[in-house]
């Protein structure tokens, strides 16, 4: 392993080539080095014969990864700089690499997994949550949409799970995070230091049925988000009678409306793309979201003041127009 001082920590331990992300204060938000490193240590052991099989995982004890740093995100954005678009179009280049890697990548999406910390993981062949795992993209609510190619995998969830993680966020627990096709196996945390021994003796061991998630049965659900008018779904989830429905309805009613709707269009569209595709959807929508003032303004709510209380342009969903979300898509 390289110093424990640094943001990403490499090293070959056995058969396994084992990446953990190292900002633990930070719940290991990613930044450019650290997506850098990623990738230079994949194609590094690509070709390794020593290197059976990749680890991917986290330092700390309250998750895998939060996300981007969406400070220096909102930073970039407010001073006119390139380095915004240019940290995501590397992320997305990473998304590509970890998906198509030729060896067996594992992630141990433990605790906190959002945003850019599923882009890390929800990609590799063999994704693991545990006990205490909340797998959740947030965007709408800082103003921005699914990126990271999670739109390919929520896009084919059974039933209509897939947008109800994607409009609002949802956190989803072990058993909804493998239902909804962004994980692969449970395994309680205790028992991952067990599963590591395995991995550096090159095994990947047996896994356990997954438990049930918190939505399982939940069928309005299904009910309250099919179609494509954002309007009618809001609609439908506060006047459900589950009270589970209501707080989604009461959550979607304070996301980015102008997120809400192009993320909306951009699930339905992903069923039919390839993940390549996704990506390069992703990398469009960028480039108009981060020129508009919702994204500043979104996390100036949530982490620079922490009021709560984002002022969205436009404010509501029946001012965002049909041409509005077209010109996301030109």
């Amino acid at each position: 392993m390289t110093s424990n001082d640094e943001p990403l920590l490499t090293g070959v331990e056995g058969r396994l080539g084992r990446i953990t992300l190292n900002r633990p204060r930070q719940i290991n938000a990613l930044t450019m080095p650290m997506i850098d490193g990623i990738r230079a240590a994949l194609a590094a052991w690509a070709d390794d014969p020593a290197v059976e099989l990749v680890l991917i995982d986290g330092a700390g004890e309250r998750g895998l990864c939060a996300g981007a740093d969406i400070r220096a995100l909102r930073e970039s954005v407010l001073d006119g700089t390139a380095d915004a678009m240019e940290f995501l179009a590397d992320e997305y280049a990473m998304n590509a690499a970890l998906a198509g890697y030729g060896k067996p990548i594992v992630a141990y999406q433990r605790g906190i997994t959002f945003g850019g910390g599923l882009g890390v993981s929800a990609h590799c062949s063999v994704r693991i949550v545990t006990d205490n795992s909340r797998l959740a993209m947030p965007e709408t609510l800082i103003g921005l949409w699914p990126d990271v190619g999670i739109l390919h995998l929520l896009s084919r969830a059974p039933g209509q799970l897939g947008v109800h993680a994607a409009l609002i966020g949802a956190h989803l627990d072990a058993g909804d995070a493998i239902r909804a096709g962004l994980a692969d196996h449970f395994v309680p945390a205790a028992d991952l230091d067990a599963v590591t021994g395995s991995l550096r003796a090159g095994v990947i061991p047996a896994f356990g049925p997954p438990p049930a998630g918190a939505l399982a049965g939940a069928g309005w659900v299904d009910e309250c988000y099919a179609g494509d008018d954002a309007e009618h779904i809001l609609a439908a989830l506060l006047a459900h009678p589950d009270p589970a429905a209501r707080a989604a309805g009461n959550a979607l009613a304070g996301m980015a409306p102008t997120s809400v709707k192009v993320t909306l269009r951009a699930i339905r569209a992903a069923r039919s793309m390839t993940l390549a595709q996704v990506l390069e959807q992703d990398l469009r929508l960028a480039g108009h979201f981060l020129a508009r003032p919702d994204l500043p303004e979104g996390i100036r709510a949530q982490v620079v003041d922490k009021d709560r209380t984002p002022r969205w342009q436009p404010a509501d969903l029946a001012a965002v127009t049909a041409a509005d979300v077209d010109a996301f898509f030109a």
